[in-house]
C-alpha cells in the first residue's frame, strides 16, 4: 500500500483533490455518495468549496444525493461545502438536518435555491435507471404522499417550480414517473484503489450506491471522482473485492486521514473483519417510557421476522431483544444495506455490529418495496385523526422522509413508536404504573399533519396492519381512523389521553389496560407478585 506521493506513473489516475475538482464545469449536475459521515468524500467536497471561494466557479450546480452528507454542527462538512449563493442552484435529497447543515437549510427556507425532497429509495433507484440508460423510474412508492404531484411533488419552497415527478396511468393503475436526466459528475468514496481506479470498500460499514452513481455519470458522458484512504499497485486487488471497476473512474483522490465514520476509532466489527462477543453488546435498558413503548412493540413481532428500525426510539429495540432473549429469533435490516447483526443507534445510524451480509442501497429498497419486511418500527412527529403521519417537514424544519416512504409502502405490519406529547415531557414508571410528572408542551396527535409522509387511507386499502404505540396508550388504524385499544395502568383516559390529543379518536368497546408486565422492572417481579 502507498500514498499518492508514491505513485509517479503517467497512466495513474491518482491526482490531488484540487486537480480533480478543476474538471467540474459550471451548470453541472453532480451526484454525491455517502450517508452522513459514512462513505462521505469530505476531502473532495472541501476542495470543491475552496475552488469556488477562490475562483467563483463552478457555478449553478445541481446536486442529487439520496442521503444527506455531513455530520459536524461545529464546522462545515459534506453538503455544507456547496451552500453558497451562486454555487448551488438545485438540491435533490432524501434527508436534511438543520444542525448538521444550517447554511443549506437556510438557503431552502429563504428561497435561495430550488429544493426537492424525494424518498431515499426513489433517488437510489432513479440513479440506477440513469445508469442503465432508461427513460426514468416508474414506481408506486409515494403515491398519495407529499412526493405525489397532486400534493407537493417533493418541492420544499416557493422558489422551486420545475416538476421532477409526474403521475402516469398504465392499464388503469397509477404510478409515479421520475424522468431521467444527465449526471455530469459523480463524487464517491471507497477504502483502497489501485492505479487503474479499481475501488474496494473493505473498511466501509455500508455499500450504498457508488457503483450505480459512477455508472450513471459514465452513461451521461460524465466524470467520476473517487476518494479513498490508500492506493495499491495494479493487479494486487482480488477481483471479488472490487466494488467499483476502474473503467468507471476518472480520478482517484487519496485522503490518508479518511475515517470510517464520525467516531474517532475504526470498528472492524462493522465490516465483518471480527465479530464482537454478544456478551459485550448486551446492556439492560432502564425502565422508562422508551422501554415501555419498545416492550409493547416487541409483542407484535413474531419469531422469524425481518424487522426494520427507524431513527429515534426504535433504534434501541436490539438491546431490548437481547435483554428479553429474543434477539436470535429475528433479523434486523436497516435501509442502508447491512443485514443482520446489531444495528448501531444514533451514534452512527446505518452501521451494524456483526452484520451477516451487505447489499447495495437500490437492492435493499427493491426488497422493501416488494414487501420483503415483516414489520417496521418507525418514529413520528405528527399524527392526525385519520392516522396519517408526518416525519418530513414540520414547524418550518426540513427533515426529509429518508427511507420512510419506501419502508411503509408495502410492509405488512407498521408500528409507529413515540411519546404522546413532546417538549418537557417527564414520565416515570413506578409500581407497575405510568406516572406523568410533567406533561409535554407539544401535542403530536393533531387535527391535520403539515406534510403527508404516510397516507393511512392507502395503507388500509393495501391491507396493512398499523399500530401507534405510546408510553400511555395504543391506537389501531381502522376504517374510521384512530381507535384507542389499550391504555396504561395509572392513566386516566379522559385526562391523560383524550385531553392531550387534538384529533378525533374512537374508543374501542373492547379497550383494555396494557399488560402489567410492560411496566415492571423484571418479569420475575410479576411471578413473585402472583405467588
Amino acid at each position: 500500500m502507498g500514498t499518492a506521493a508514491h505513485i509517479q506513473k503517467s497512466n495513474s489516475k491518482i491526482i490531488s483533490a484540487e486537480e480533480a475538482v478543476k474538471n467540474i464545469p459550471n451548470d453541472a449536475t453532480i451526484t454525491i455518495g455517502g450517508l452522513i459521515s459514512i462513505l462521505c468524500p469530505e476531502k473532495v467536497m472541501a476542495a470543491l468549496e475552496e475552488r469556488f471561494l477562490s475562483t467563483a466557479e463552478p457555478r449553478n450546480l445541481s446536486i442529487i444525493t439520496p442521503v444527506r452528507v455531513g455530520w459536524d454542527p461545529k464546522k462545515s462538512t459534506g453538503l455544507e461545502h456547496v451552500a453558497h449563493k451562486g454555487m448551488l442552484k438545485r438540491l435533490v435529497s432524501g434527508s436534511f438536518n438543520v444542525k448538521e447543515s444550517p447554511k443549506l437549510t437556510d438557503m431552502i427556507r429563504n428561497n435561495e435555491i430550488e429544493a426537492y425532497n424525494f424518498s431515499m429509495g426513489t433517488i437510489f433507484q432513479l440513479i440506477r435507471s440513469i445508469a442503465g440508460g432508461h427513460p426514468g423510474l416508474l414506481t408506486k412508492a409515494g403515491l398519495h404522499t407529499y412526493v405525489d404531484p397532486r400534493y407537493d411533488g417533493g418541492r420544499l419552497n416557493e422558489y422551486t417550480e420545475a416538476e421532477l415527478v409526474r403521475l402516469l396511468e398504465i392499464d388503469g393503475d397509477e404510478h409515479l414517473f421520475y424522468p431521467s436526466f444527465p449526471i455530469n459528475v459523480a463524487i464517491i468514496r471507497g477504502t483502497t484503489a489501485d492505479e487503474k481506479g479499481n475501488i474496494t470498500l473493505e473498511e466501509e460499514p455500508a455499500t450504498l450506491s457508488g457503483l450505480e452513481m459512477a455508472m450513471a455519470a459514465k452513461a451521461s458522458g460524465g466524470y467520476v471522482i473517487a476518494q479513498v484512504k490508500r492506493v495499491t499497485e495494479n493487479h494486487t486487488l482480488h477481483p471479488r473485492s472490487v466494488e467499483i471497476p476502474g473503467i468507471l473512474v476518472d480520478a482517484v483522490v487519496i485522503d490518508e486521514e479518511q475515517k470510517q465514520s464520525l467516531l474517532p476509532e475504526y470498528d472492524p466489527s462493522w465490516t465483518g473483519e471480527i465479530r464482537q462477543p454478544m456478551s459485550q453488546l448486551r446492556k439492560n435498558l432502564p425502565l422508562d417510557a422508551k422501554k415501555v413503548i419498545l416492550r409493547r412493540a416487541l409483542k407484535e413481532i413474531t419469531p422469524g421476522s425481518i424487522v426494520n428500525l427507524g431513527v429515534g426510539i426504535p433504534v434501541e429495540l436490539p438491546q431490548l431483544t437481547m435483554e428479553e432473549n429474543f434477539f436470535n429469533e429475528i433479523t434486523f435490516s436497516l435501509e442502508h444495506g447491512a443485514i443482520g447483526g446489531v444495528p448501531m443507534g444514533v451514534e452512527v445510524f446505518g452501521a451494524h455490529i456483526n452484520p451477516e451480509a451487505f447489499v447495495t442501497s437500490p437492492q435493499i429498497f427493491d426488497f422493501y418495496q416488494a414487501g420483503g419486511l415483516s414489520s417496521s418500527l418507525l418514529g413520528f412527529a405528527q399524527i392526525d385523526g385519520s392516522g396519517n403521519v408526518n416525519v418530513s417537514k414540520f414547524n418550518g424544519v426540513y427533515r426529509g422522509s429518508g427511507g420512510f416512504i419506501d419502508i411503509t409502502h408495502k410492509t405488512s405490519k407498521i408500528l409507529f413508536c413515540g411519546t404522546l406529547t413532546s417538549g418537557g415531557l417527564k414520565v416515570s414508571v413506578e409500581d407497575g404504573k405510568i406516572n406523568i410528572a410533567n406533561e409535554g408542551r407539544f401535542k403530536k396527535f393533531i387535527k391535520a399533519v403539515e406534510h403527508m409522509t404516510f397516507n393511512a387511507g392507502q395503507a388500509l386499502k393495501k391491507g396493512q396492519e398499523v399500530l401507534y404505540i405510546t408510553e400511555r396508550c395504543v391506537f389501531r388504524l381502522e376504517t374510521g381512523g384512530l381507535v384507542l385499544i389499550e391504555y396504561a395502568p395509572g392513566i386516566d383516559v379522559e385526562k391523560d389521553i383524550l385531553a392531550n390529543v387534538d384529533c378525533e379518536v374512537t374508543i374501542s368497546p373492547d379497550v383494555k389496560q396494557m399488560e402489567r408486565e410492560l411496566f415492571i422492572e423484571s418479569k420475575n417481579d410479576i411471578l413473585l407478585e402472583r405467588v
